[in-house]
């Protein structure tokens, strides 16, 4: 015999082995290819949120800073 035997060339998987390692390659790219699209989408949103609050922020300092407003006068109930 030329072959060195070893666990992998002795026996075949089984049918419900190899159906298994198929079951779960595939859920493990789903899962992989979810993460990414979320991870994606959660930095688009950060980016978003952080150029808005710059805007907020540059929009804040432009305005003059104005007088404070006068308050309300009470009156007595008679």
């Amino acid at each position: 015999m030329s072959k060195k035997i070893t666990r992998d060339n002795l026996f075949k998987p089984t049918r419900s082995e190899s159906k298994s390692a198929a079951t779960d390659h595939a859920a493990r790219d789903i899962l992989e290819s979810e993460t990414a699209q979320r991870e994606a989408k959660t930095a688009r949103l950060r980016e978003a949120r952080l150029a808005k609050e710059a805007a907020e922020r540059e929009e804040a300092l432009a305005e003059p800073a104005g007088k404070a407003p006068r308050k309300k006068k009470r009156t007595k109930p008679e």
